[in-house]
């Protein structure tokens, strides 16, 4: 027997499967778009204040949800570890001041520009030398795309 109850219950789970957050991109349907990023002869690697303002920035360039910062500045070096905790995941930084290196990780999905976070990161640090790589986290094979 359907009932007005049951076809609400279908129609929601239509619409969750629709919203699961997932990226379509170039014919791909994925979770994530997870940038690498490298950045060599970079500048401000051990001011915390700094690194939590720019990972502000670049979340906020990306239309991200910022849920928290965190960061800890290591004694010893000088360096510093963060991440930024997005509602669309994180954006984390390690730094190596010592050796002018920030190794930064961005990951998001739904409608966030991951990409968008990149020139803030790159303008504050002003790298000599920088470097990314992409990666497509969590795709699905082109069966799956079909109901």
């Amino acid at each position: 027997m359907k009932g007005p109850v049951v076809e609400t219950k279908r129609a929601k789970a239509a619409q969750v499967a629709l919203d699961d957050k997932f990226i379509e991109l170039e014919g791909e349907r994925f979770a994530g778009l997870h940038l690498l990023l490298e950045l060599w002869g970079a500048q401000r690697l051990d001011d915390e204040d700094f690194i939590e303002a720019t990972l502000k920035q670049a979340a906020q360039a990306a239309r991200a949800t910022i849920l928290d910062i965190r960061l800890h500045k290591f004694l010893s070096s000088g360096g510093v570890t963060g991440v930024a905790l997005l509602a669309e995941s994180h954006i984390s930084i390690h730094t190596w001041p010592e050796r002018a290196y920030a190794a930064v990780d961005i990951f998001m999905c739904g409608d966030c520009d991951a990409y968008q976070a990149v020139p803030p990161l790159e303008q504050a640090f002003a790298p000599v030398r920088f470097e990314i790589s992409e990666n497509r986290r969590g795709r699905l094979k082109v069966q799956a795309l079909t109901p």
